[in-house]
């Protein structure tokens, strides 16, 4: 059995974007809140104490936002997809969980959020 790996994860990252079936959504935006958890293992990282063999968590930052902020599409599971891609290009990552918040989602009952999560693999 393999060992499990390690993870980075960045919670409540925000990002405005135009995302949506309706209307005023694609013409008035929203905040839309993501989280990622990425999977890799540190070991080499950490023994020679080197950036290159992680992920620079920085720049996935800005990556995830710009890619939620980008082309508008219907669907926040389209969102968490493409955001799951853009994770998995990084060499060193194995595995991806993404979670898409729409906290001003067009619901007639108070809620306090509505969220899809979805988890890639590296192929």
């Amino acid at each position: 059995m393999s060992a499990p790996l390690d993870t980075i994860t960045l919670t409540g990252l925000r990002a405005s974007a135009f995302h949506g079936v309706f209307e005023n959504e694609r013409r008035d935006g929203q905040v839309f809140v993501i989280d990622v958890v990425v999977h890799l293992d540190f070991a080499a990282a950490a023994a020679g104490d080197d950036l290159e063999l992680t992920v620079h968590y920085g720049e996935l930052a800005e990556d995830v936002v710009a890619a939620v902020e980008r082309d508008p599409v219907d669907l926040i599971e389209t969102v968490a997809e493409r955001i799951a891609q853009v994770v998995l290009e990084r060499r060193a990552v194995q595995l991806v969980t993404v979670t898409v918040h729409k906290p001003s989602a067009p619901i007639t009952v108070p809620f306090d959020d509505v969220a899809v999560t979805i988890t890639r693999a590296r192929s």
